[in-house]
């Protein structure tokens, strides 16, 4: 039995080694006609989902940072051509987040909106793209970012907000886009910047990834069943800078793996063990790296999860996974002069191949489309 194990872990190794050899090179490309908007905002974040219904991904925008601007709702009119805006909301805000989901269980996505000390917002879809105030929710705050998942299990999405120097907070839906009731997760004190969702222990609960800030621990939190999560798993040098985080099985094991993008040195892919911890880690990247935001997405169509990274003052990459999920080949994108704060992806020319839109502080956001290499 044993040897037929090792035989199909292989078999599929020199699969994936195959897959990764003979896929297809790409190259990641914008021009005029593919910013989103003409302006030069202080854009935090953005989002791409279909939010009015005809088969084409739109994206959401928050806008502002630390500094009052208007959010914004772009309308993809295909192929990747964004020729309607919308404003969400008539009060221009501090934000840093517009996630979409369906809050309120009709079918169609809604944006909750998460501002810098300043009241977070939820927009209700009418499913053709058309956005209503409906409520508040939490209290001002130092948010950094919104994590939308269904943490309980009741069929409701719920919201994560985190908060720089200040206790991080669950929302709990009522299954009506309304958020009664709250529950704090991590250290009072965790100056987290991102937060990533996955079952890491293989338990069937999800369990949180902490991308902290200023020197502090990144922790994995596991689940108790109870959406308590006391457990904490460090992970790290302890030292580290982290912007971004995110979670996925990059080497095929059925084991989540996480990615983290880091400041001021390379990022790193922890390879999970199954139990919430760790069997290796390796680095990539920049020595220098200045990473604020990650995906991790099929960008070449070979059946392997490659990871998208944007820079601030260093060309944004795609690394593409070799097969292994720890040894990738880096495509880079963009200009080095930009800062890119946020980024998404997705397929906004429906040619097949994942495109990648990018949130910039201070100069124009783009879209890029992914397409073949130069012969």
């Amino acid at each position: 039995m044993k040897k037929l194990m090792r035989l199909a872990l292989l078999l599929l190794s020199l699969a994936s080694t195959f897959s990764a050899s003979a896929a297809e090179e790409r190259r990641f490309m914008s021009n005029s006609r593919l910013v989103i908007g003409t302006e030069s905002e202080l854009s935090a974040s953005l989002r791409i989902g279909d939010l009015d219904s005809d088969d084409d991904l739109d994206i959401a925008v928050a806008n502002g940072r630390h500094w009052p601007q208007q959010n914004l709702v772009w309308f993809n009119h295909g192929p990747a051509r964004f020729k309607l805006i919308r404003r969400l909301g008539q009060d221009m805000a501090a934000s840093y987040a517009t996630e979409l989901a369906d809050l309120d269980n009709d079918g169609d996505l809604d944006i909750a909106v998460g501002n810098d000390t300043a009241p977070n917002l939820i927009f209700l879809n009418d499913g053709e793209g058309h956005f209503q105030r409906h409520a508040t929710f939490g209290v001002p705050s130092s948010l950094r970012s919104l994590t939308l998942a269904d943490i309980d299990q009741d069929g409701n999405i719920d919201i994560l907000a985190n908060a720089r120097g200040r206790q991080n907070l669950i929302y709990f839906n009522d299954g009506a886009a309304n958020f009664p009731r709250t529950q704090p997760f991590g250290n009072q004190v965790d100056s987290t910047i991102d937060v990533a969702i996955g079952d890491l222990n293989n338990d069937g609960y999800p369990d949180l990834v902490l991308a902290n800030r200023d020197a502090q621990q990144n922790v994995v939190l596991l689940n108790d069943g109870h959406t308590q999560f006391n457990q904490r798993i460090p992970f790290g040098s302890g030292q580290d800078e982290t912007r971004a985080i995110a979670v996925a099985d990059l080497n095929g094991d059925g084991n989540l793996d996480w990615v983290a993008g880091n400041i001021g040195k390379t990022n790193t892919v922890y390879i999970g063990n199954g139990k919430g911890g760790i069997t290796e880690a390796h680095d990539f990247g920049r020595t220098n790296g200045q990473t604020y935001t990650l995906a991790i997405a099929d960008m070449n169509n070979d059946d392997l999860l490659d990871i998208v990274i944007g820079n601030t003052g260093q060309q944004n990459a795609v690394f593409f996974n070799q097969g292994s999920g720890t040894t990738f080949r880096e495509v880079r994108f963009g200009e080095a002069s930009e800062v890119t704060y946020n980024l998404a992806v997705g397929d906004l020319n429906k040619d097949g191949y994942t495109d990648i839109a990018v949130a910039n502080s201070g100069s124009e956001n783009r879209i890029y489309i992914n397409l073949p290499a130069k012969k």
